[in-house]
């Protein structure tokens, strides 16, 4: 009988204990925009292995296609499911204002993730990629190529940027703008629509139809077409509007020989494919796990009661203030160096890129 009351015993404070440990679980809330562009797919991944490595329970949410009142919904429900921290990657920069409002009441501190939350004081930190020079990548990237500090030109360029409700914008296409600006000012870049707004230039969704929709009006337009109005270049803001605008090239007659320099950004699986067919001439590179690493490190410093790694005070204001951020390097990817950069580093594996 003592034996059979000491093994009950024993089993009772097991099962307490393994209550207690389950209990003491933090959960990280962590919303993505959308599971129809590859790269949120592998930031919610990656987000999700590197925390729960380090310990945390984590839920995971995408917002179906970029469907802001289930973003809404699912932050709301996250502070409500006891979340200790969230990570959010907004569908639209202006859209949570008052879904973050409890977490501010309950002290739940928010990582605005790559794109900045805007007109919110319950945003904490913010994580992301210099976006700026993202853009200024892309811009000198296209300088290069034309040869226009060498005085060549005049080039025909058309430009395309993201969502304008997507606060990076600003910072994409501003700072491809901003380093292009003396030779649309000189007339060696000419942009025959005019078009050089963001609103002009905006893609909704960052939706590659939509960029293809666009660029199919300016070839029938402005003749841009093999044999008619030469195309000398095309500034994109990412992948998503490259791709369509280099279908809608491709679909026109262009080739690998004759296709206008294409800027990208993200190397999603397609746009890799096409850098290496020779129809897309670069991509901006920023390897999701660096920034999912950053994060994390926020997370626990966070949960430690100490202030995460910060190299950035004064750039990425919100509305509110500016936030303190962490921002990530970004690397061009061309024909050249794709395979190290991305195949030897382990972010892809060859047999995907087939």
């Amino acid at each position: 009988m003592k034996k059979f009351l000491l093994a009950a015993f024993v089993a009772c404070i097991s099962l307490v204990a393994c209550q207690g440990e389950k209990s003491n679980v933090v959960k990280i809330g962590v919303s993505m925009p959308t599971k129809s562009l590859q790269r949120w797919n592998q930031d919610g991944a990656n987000m999700k292995a590197q925390l729960e490595k380090a310990g945390y329970t984590v839920d995971l949410q995408y917002a179906g296609d970029n469907d802001i009142p289930t973003q809404v919904n699912q932050i709301e429900n996250m502070i409500e499911g006891k979340c200790k921290a969230l990570v959010i990657a907004a569908i639209d920069g202006s859209s949570l204002t008052e879904a973050l409002k409890s977490a501010k009441e309950k002290n739940i501190p928010v990582i605005s993730y790559d794109r900045l939350i805007m007109n919110s004081d319950a945003v904490s930190y913010y994580a992301t990629f210099d976006n700026y020079k993202v853009g200024t990548m892309q811009g000198q990237y296209l300088i290069d190529k034309l040869g226009l500090a060498g005085g060549a030109g005049p080039f025909n360029i058309e430009c395309f940027t993201g969502d304008a409700a997507d606060n990076n914008v600003n910072f994409f296409f501003g700072g491809a703008m901003d380093t292009l600006r003396p030779y649309l000012d000189s007339g060696k870049l000419v942009v025959l629509s005019g078009q050089t707004e963001k609103a002009q230039c905006a893609t909704e969704n960052w939706s590659n139809q939509k960029s293809q929709e666009r660029m199919e009006n300016l070839i029938t337009t402005y003749g841009y077409a093999p044999g008619g109005t030469k195309l000398d270049a095309v500034l994109c803001s990412n992948d998503s509007t490259a791709n369509g605008v280099t279908t809608a090239l491709l679909a026109a007659g262009y080739t690998k020989d004759n296709i206008p320099i294409i800027t990208g950004q993200d190397c999603d699986i397609p746009s890799v494919k096409n850098l290496i067919a020779g129809v897309q001439s670069m991509s901006v590179f920023k390897d999701t796990r660096t920034l999912a690493t950053k994060v994390v490190e926020m997370v626990e410093s966070i949960m430690k009661g100490s202030t995460p790694d910060i190299n950035d005070t004064g750039t990425y204001n919100n509305g509110t203030g500016v936030i303190p951020s962490y921002l990530c390097t970004p690397v061009i990817v061309t024909i050249d160096n794709y395979k190290e950069t991305l195949f030897d580093s382990g972010y892809y594996k060859p047999e995907q890129i087939q």
